[in-house]
Formats: C-alpha cells, sequence, structure tokens
C-alpha cells in the first residue's frame, strides 16, 4: 500500500513538473518574441529578469551605492576610448554633461538592463550620457565579438548609446584606462571600489567629477539613480 502511495505521490509531482516546465517554456517565448539571434540562455535570463531583481534586492546581493564630491587628480576629461566601430571617442566632447559608465555582458543575469539603460538615455538625452564597455571578466559572459555584440544589442534592445571595444574593467595589467581612472583614488579624488560584477555603474558629473557609484543590482531606473542625474 505504501509503494502504491509513493508511486502516485511521484507521478502527481512529476506531471506537475513537468505542466511547469511546459508553461515556463510557453512564458520565455511570450518575453522574447521580439528578441532576435537569442540563444535559450538568454531568453530565460531575459524572462527571469524581474526575479532576479528582487532575489538580489532581498538579499543584499550586489546592491552597494557609494556617493564623492572630491576634485579629481587627473581630468576625466583626458581620455579617451575606442567605440565599437573603431572610431575613437575623446571625452573632452563630453564636458558639461552627466556621464554614467556601464560594464556590460550578453550572457548575464542583469542583461536587461540594457533595455533599462536605453530609456535612461532617452529620458534624460539633454543632459546624461550613458557609455557601456563591454567585457568578459566575470565567468565569461561576453564571449562575442564587437559586431557580435553590436547586432546583438541593437537587434534586442535597441542600444543606440555608445559601445566601446570590449576591454578589461577588472584590475589587471589590461585593465581599460577609462576603469583605472574609475576605481583609482590616486586618479578620481576618492573611490577605489571595482566593478562587482557586469552592470556596475558609475557617474560622473558635468564638471568631470566622479560622483556615485551602483553596484549590478541597482537598476538603472533606481529612483536614487534617477536623483542622482537631476541633481
Amino acid at each position: 500500500m505504501a509503494t502504491g502511495k509513493t508511486y502516485r505521490r511521484l507521478k502527481r509531482t512529476g506531471i506537475g513538473l513537468l505542466i511547469f516546465i511546459a508553461a515556463f517554456a510557453v512564458y520565455v517565448e511570450i518575453v522574447n518574441r521580439n528578441s532576435k539571434h537569442m540563444t535559450y540562455r538568454q531568453k530565460v535570463l531575459k524572462a527571469i529578469y524581474p526575479v532576479w531583481m528582487w532575489w538580489t534586492k532581498l538579499t543584499g546581493k550586489n546592491t552597494k551605492e557609494l556617493s564623492g564630491n572630491t576634485q579629481p587628480a587627473v581630468s576625466f576629461y583626458s581620455l579617451k576610448s575606442v567605440l565599437n566601430n573603431g572610431d575613437t571617442l575623446d571625452f573632452n566632447t563630453l564636458n558639461g554633461k552627466k556621464v554614467m559608465l556601464v560594464n556590460t555582458a550578453s550572457n548575464c543575469g542583469y542583461t536587461n538592463q540594457y533595455a533599462d539603460l536605453q530609456k535612461l538615455s532617452d529620458q534624460y538625452k539633454e543632459k546624461l550620457v550613458v557609455i557601456a564597455f563591454p567585457a568578459n571578466d566575470f565567468k565569461e559572459q561576453e564571449k562575442g565579438s564587437d559586431a557580435e555584440i553590436a547586432e546583438f544589442c541593437k537587434l534586442n534592445y535597441g542600444v543606440s548609446f555608445p559601445l566601446m571595444k570590449k576591454s578589461v574593467v577588472v584590475a589587471s595589467p589590461e585593465q581599460h584606462p577609462v576603469f583605472k581612472w574609475l576605481t583609482d583614488p590616486k586618479q578620481n579624488g576618492w573611490n577605489s571600489t571595482l566593478p562587482s560584477w557586469n552592470f556596475t555603474k558609475y557617474l560622473v558629473d558635468e564638471k568631470g567629477m566622479l560622483v556615485n557609484y551602483f553596484g549590478p543590482s541597482v537598476s538603472p531606473l533606481n529612483d536614487e539613480v534617477e536623483a542622482a542625474i537631476k541633481k
């Protein structure tokens, strides 16, 4: 009798699991009905993004926020960076606008923040420039070429803000000079905090001072982020 009850219980559990998997698969396809050239992993990550952000907020994972107001020893406007298309962006052309610099990746739980960053860029286009630095530094979540990254961002998130060439953002001899500036207090004046994961955000004000650090779990559309931009 016990064996029969156990079998029926396992059968019900199995059927329930199959129904859940089927329902989740349908949900993933609905969320990604307009997605193009995405792997199934990327589709799943996009579908579960709201749950992932809720979980990280609940657990406090990657939610650090820092602020400072110190004149940098090395001018932000002395920096340059190579764009995804090979052109050079002279940061001196950014003088007078706030700049948000973000290390990004295409296969990350935070990848859907590309959409949020684009909304932020559109909403504050008169006073803010968003710049993405694709990097493969965290669990190799950005293996694509520069051309593949650009296509992925344009087709799936409508990204129109500047994309840099794929680079290294963590501390190393190959670290991008911009991220060296962002994480070296001898250059930026106060901050030494490195990116904790993909989609770490640094905000520079209109005068070229680093003023905010926002961890990956802080949404680009978070009230604190928007308040810092409006300030």
